[in-house]
């Protein structure tokens, strides 16, 4: 008797034409992998020849070739039309008798092994499914919690049926794919009982940024359909790749999502005892929503699983391969379980040589904002479509505005400047599809079908990190394209300054030689938004901001705890981006009146009539009105280095007037756990007063290097306020005086073997200044990310000058 079915031990990667991608991965990981660790639920495959032998004993190709051999595909209606008389021909097929059979034997072997009320998953699985020109990802259709023979043969002639679904004929016609040549295979497996506890997406890569030291992880509770099909906003998580392998086991940084949503079985059956839906979704607990679902613990394995997925196919395929993965947490045995796995079949694909960057040359009115999907810009007017009955309504150029799509959307998709969903992240459909199309998609932007008009010309920009903005009209921008292949390598180090940490990943293509200058003060405005001092006090402060401060805080153990995690996981994050170059780290440097702006600020600030030369920097440190505050900066910094494993982390600290105060200060550091030279710790100080540049052998004493900070050194040694515009004409650091303060910190620092550096915007702007530099022999150069490439070729000419000068 031919066998139609396959156990995943009898399967692996190779038989994707027997039983497509998905079992044949599965198989895969089930006989490689367990061994590892990795739990895999046991079950079947139903193959492809059974797909096609229920065709010829049906005489049902005719009849398909009829509907499909000649019609436009991109004719929405024909498309809707042929697709459903497509699927009615498969579902009037009759299941041969010998394939039930053998489908019964081995549902009841499933049941030996797992208990008579077994429940299954029963996903299709098409023979060219995650191909690496594409992932077939949502086409075809999945089944949940099915129990008993009928309800199986129900669902199995169902998946059967959706390889003729609207979407799944227009998604072969697009990536070249004959659909009568395309076949299906079944997966039917023990099913893991997310339903009563948690389940997600993850990548073994940034999906956004390509960036391949990271493991992206999506998570809610519940089924994982809602994070699929983009009707919640899940919690997302990174970890650090190259640490992890180094033994840290730490998330680099979370986002905590909505989870409005829960998907559970719902066991609504008819009259013929068949099931008519097998899940469905409930609110999720408010208490619920505001907490995320899994602990780190999850996560970090989780991390593992995807790090050894990886490592396994990459090493049969004899290079890189990202992986894209579905995983899910059992709520009864408490259980970890990866469910799917397959290729990451985008942002894999890219040339590493070649770098494209997005930038808006203006800006206007943001209309709304959410999750940014990929690096692009998009405009056009908006088209409001709130069911497919309206697809046939959108142009070419337009800006698909939805609650959320679905793989029937994927013809108007295709032909869209930009998408904007009200919900989903960034694994959803959308999030998906769009990154397939390469264009820009903005999810989970609350209220978007309500704030945006239908016919209204809007840009789309996700250029500039993690966040996506829809803008006002239609904004001019450009694109720059660069093969990096061609940038010389520089004798001076070129670095960059960096402070946002969403724009991490998507700026660590950059050929740089580390980050010269990570601002702390962008995550605590942004993402902490409380002033440190009044997380440790909050009984000096008024009601209502202990309320705030509560609200922001309610995640985490303590206040205090709140901002060590979310500085830690910032400051790693852009460390992680040229990990294991070095990442040059300020402390804290705001001044009195933006410290007041703060959350409870206006409780520990005093109001100064020139804050540019007042209490700000190291003078802070050591003062009894913050020393607590820089207490947890230490410990946050701390976290990063020891616990997180970011030894790559250089500590810099500014406006330090005088040498005594540098000594208190680096005393300070030591009493909470920040000993220069321990850990192989390197603190550097800010050259930005004259003092630095006159005291420079004494400074050398107590600090690794120095970075001249050209703006405030500028500042002080004309006597300028560069806060005032009125004299702001005497403002330039190309001042004789000026070029001779940084000429003598430059030679004082080398003098005394000690790294020279400038992090100020002068470089950037005026290319004299660069060259002035070079020839001084400074260190590093630290430029805006912007003027990176354009810096790197004029110090080249710089530097090949020099040469034949000498």
């Amino acid at each position: 008797m031919f066998k139609y079915i396959k156990w995943f031990n009898e399967l692996n990667i190779k038989d994707v034409d027997l039983v497509g991608g998905k079992n044949a991965s599965l198989g895969e990981m089930y006989q490689n992998l367990t061994e590892k660790g990795i739990r895999i639920p046991n079950g079947f495959a139903i193959t492809a020849d059974a797909y096609r032998h229920i065709l010829d004993d049906n005489d049902a190709w005719g009849k398909l070739h009829e509907q499909l051999d000649v019609f436009d595909p991109d004719d929405v209606t024909q498309l809707q039309k042929r697709g459903k008389r497509c699927r009615e021909i498969i579902q009037d097929c009759v299941l041969p008798g010998d394939l039930i059979v053998q489908i019964k034997s081995a549902y009841e072997a499933l049941k030996v092994e797992y208990g008579e009320n077994v429940a299954l998953a029963v996903r299709s699985s098409a023979t060219a499914e995650d191909s690496p020109e594409a992932s077939f990802a949502g086409q075809n259709d999945s089944y949940l919690n099915i129990s008993g023979l009928d309800a199986l043969l129900d669902a199995y002639k169902r998946c059967l049926a959706s390889n003729f679904t609207d979407r799944s004929i227009h998604y072969k016609y697009d990536h070249g794919f004959d659909d009568l040549k395309v076949y299906l295979s079944v997966v039917v497996m023990k099913m893991v009982r997310s339903d009563i506890g948690e389940s997600g997406v993850m990548f073994s890569i940034d999906p956004e940024t390509g960036f391949k030291d990271v493991v992206f992880i999506n998570a809610a509770y519940g089924l994982g359909e809602n994070i699929v099909q983009g009707t919640i906003a899940p919690d997302s998580f990174y970890v650090h790749k190259p640490t992890f392998k180094k033994g840290y086991r730490t998330v680099l940084k979370r986002r905590l999502g909505d989870k409005v949503l829960k998907m559970v079985f719902a066991d609504e059956i008819n009259e013929d005892n068949i099931a008519v839906e097998y899940t469905k979704n409930i609110p999720t607990p408010k208490e619920d929503q505001t907490k995320f679902c899994i602990s780190d613990e999850d996560v970090v394995l989780l991390a593992e699983y995807a790090i050894k997925i990886e490592e396994h196919y990459s090493k049969q395929a004899g290079y890189d391969k990202p992986m894209d993965m579905e995983w899910a947490k059992d709520g009864l045995d408490g259980q970890l379980y990866i469910v799917q796995a397959r290729p990451e079949t985008v942002e894999s694909r890219k040339k590493e040589t070649y770098l494209e960057m997005y930038g808006l040359k203006e800006h206007s009115k943001v209309l709304i904002q959410g999750q940014a999907v990929g690096t692009k810009i998009g405009s056009g007017k908006i088209c409001k479509i709130t069911d497919v009955s309206r697809l046939d309504q959108f142009e070419a150029g337009d800006v698909l505005l939805a609650e959320t799509t679905s793989p029937d959307w994927e013809p108007i998709m295709k032909i869209a400047s930009a998408i904007v969903t009200n919900s989903g992240g960034r694994t959803c459909h959308a999030a998906i599809v769009s990154r397939e199309l390469g264009i820009p998609a903005i999810v989970g932007a609350k209220n978007a079908l309500e704030i945006l008009e239908d016919g209204k010309e809007v840009t789309v920009s996700c250029a500039e990190g993690e966040t996506g903005f829809v803008y006002e009209g239609n904004l001019d921008f450009e694109i720059t394209k660069t093969d990096l292949s061609t940038i010389p390598t520089t004798k001076t180090q070129i670095m960059m300054n960096l402070g946002n940490p969403d724009m991490a990943f998507s700026l660590a293509s950059l050929p740089v030689d580390g980050i010269g200058l990570a601002r702390m003060e962008f995550i605590i405005n942004t993402s902490i938004k409380a002033h440190p001092m009044a997380l440790i006090h909050p009984e000096k402060l008024d009601e209502s901001t202990q309320q705030k401060i509560a609200q922001l805080t309610g995640v985490h153990d303590s206040p205090e705890t709140f901002f060590i995690k979310t500085l830690s996981e910032g400051v790693a994050s852009i460390a992680a981006a040229v990990y294991p170059k070095p990442c040059v780290v300020r402390m804290s440097d705001f001044k009195t009146n933006e410290y007041a702006t703060l959350l409870g600020g206006k409780f520990f600030e005093s109001h100064e009539a020139n804050p540019m030369i007042g209490f700000r920097g190291a003078s802070r440190y050591t003062h009894p009105s913050y020393e607590e505050g820089f207490a947890l900066e230490c410990a946050a910094m701390k976290r990063v280095r020891d616990e997180m494993g970011f030894d790559n982390v250089i500590l810099m600290i500014p406006f330090c007037r005088r040498v005594e105060e540098g000594q208190r200060v680096l005393d300070t550091m030591a009493k909470y756990g920040l000993e220069r030279g321990e850990n192989g710790l390197k603190i550097y100080v800010m050259c930005e007063i004259p003092n630095n540049v006159i005291e420079i052998d004494a400074f050398s004493e107590l600090f690794d290097g120095f970075s001249i900070g050209s703006n405030d050194l500028t500042q002080l040694t004309l006597g300028v306020d560069r806060d005032s515009e009125i004299v702001a004409f005497d403002y330039d650091e190309r001042d004789p005086g000026v070029m001779k303060m940084i000429e003598m910190a430059v030679k004082g620092a080398k003098r005394n073997h000690r790294h020279s550096g400038i992090c100020g915007q002068g470089p950037s702007d005026y290319p004299e200044m660069a060259e002035a530099l070079v020839k001084l022999g400074i260190d590093s150069i630290s430029l805006n990310p912007d003027t990176v490439l354009q810096t790197i070729q004029n110090i080249t000419v710089y530097e090949e000058k020099l040469i034949l000068d000498e």
